[in-house]
C-alpha cells in the first residue's frame, strides 16, 4: 500500500509529519483517529484529526496536498451525504422552519 507523509496541525501532534496510508483513490482518510492509552489503565483517549487541503498553487489554484487539523470536539463524521438525508435537527423531530406567529389571524 502507498503512504504519504502528512503534516498534523494543532493538538498534541502539532508539527509532526507522519506517514498515512492512502486509500484506493490515492487520498488519505477524511478523519484520522489516534488512541492514546490512559496512564491509570483506564479507557484510551481518542484524538481526532480532520483532513483539510494543505495549499493551492498560485497560478492555477490547483490542489497541492493534504494536512490534518486537530478537532477538539472529536465528533463522528456524518458519513455519506445523500440529498434525501435528514439533518440532525430534523431526525429529532424538530423542523428547521420557524412557525409564523400570525398564521392564526
Amino acid at each position: 500500500m502507498k503512504s504519504e507523509d502528512t503534516p498534523f496541525v494543532g493538538g498534541p501532534l502539532d508539527g509532526r509529519v507522519l506517514p498515512v496510508l492512502l486509500g484506493p483513490t490515492g487520498h488519505p482518510p477524511k478523519t484520522y483517529r489516534v488512541p492514546v492509552p490512559d496512564a491509570n489503565g483506564g479507557p484510551p483517549t481518542v484524538l481526532v484529526y480532520r483532513r483539510v487541503q494543505a495549499s493551492r498553487s498560485k497560478r492555477l489554484g490547483l490542489h497541492q496536498g493534504w494536512k490534518y487539523e486537530y478537532d477538539p470536539e472529536g465528533k463522528r463524521g456524518r458519513g455519506l451525504k445523500w440529498p434525501w438525508s435528514k439533518t440532525d435537527a430534523q431526525a429529532d423531530g424538530q423542523s428547521d422552519a420557524t412557525p409564523d406567529p400570525h398564521a392564526d389571524e
